[in-house]
């Protein structure tokens, strides 16, 4: 073989993955931004919770990080005494309407999923727990993810997933 083939032969194959390094770049840089929760479709299968009317926002960071947030009914009532000041109910139903979490994020572009590795949780007993979504974008500001696990060990299949959390990118 000639060194016009090889040289040729290696700025393919360099080309090849470099290639791939770009595309799994420009996924993970797809994600980088705020998103605002604008419809939940389905029930999530690990923790039921009755969306109603829910907001919420998730953030992705360059170097890894996230937060998301959601209020799960749109009717939050104040503590009628005031916030130090709520009852044992009101404090319950508080908790039960409201959750966060905050940890790094890793994106597999091959299995169109993203990880939320869970640094701290607003529920106890979450923290070091990963969240595997599925993924798929509409257009650039459109983030649909959808729970990978059934709740009981198993996977949902990607084509099969009822429950979907929608999100649109915030533009200032």
């Amino acid at each position: 073989m000639g060194r016009a083939a090889i040289t040729c032969l290696l700025m393919i194959c360099c080309s090849l993955s470099f290639s791939g390094i770009a595309q799994h770049h420009t996924i993970d840089s797809r994600f980088v931004g705020a998103w605002k929760l604008v419809s939940v479709e389905g029930e999530d299968p690990v923790f039921p919770l009755g969306y109603d009317h829910p907001s919420g926002m998730i953030i992705y960071d360059a170097a890894g990080w996230m937060s998301g947030q959601i209020a799960v009914k749109s009717d939050r009532k104040p503590f009628a005494k005031g916030l130090r000041s709520g009852t044992v109910e009101e404090k319950a139903a508080a908790f039960d309407s409201y959750f966060a979490y905050y940890g790094t994020y890793t994106v597999d572009s091959e299995k169109k999923t993203v990880t939320h590795h869970i640094e701290n949780h607003s529920w106890p007993g979450r923290h070091g727990v990963d969240n595997v979504r599925w993924f798929e974008f509409e257009g650039n500001d459109r983030l649909i993810l959808m729970p990978v696990g059934d709740g009981k060990g198993g996977v949902i299949d990607r084509d099969k997933a009822t429950y979907k959390l929608v999100w649109q990118r915030v533009n200032k």
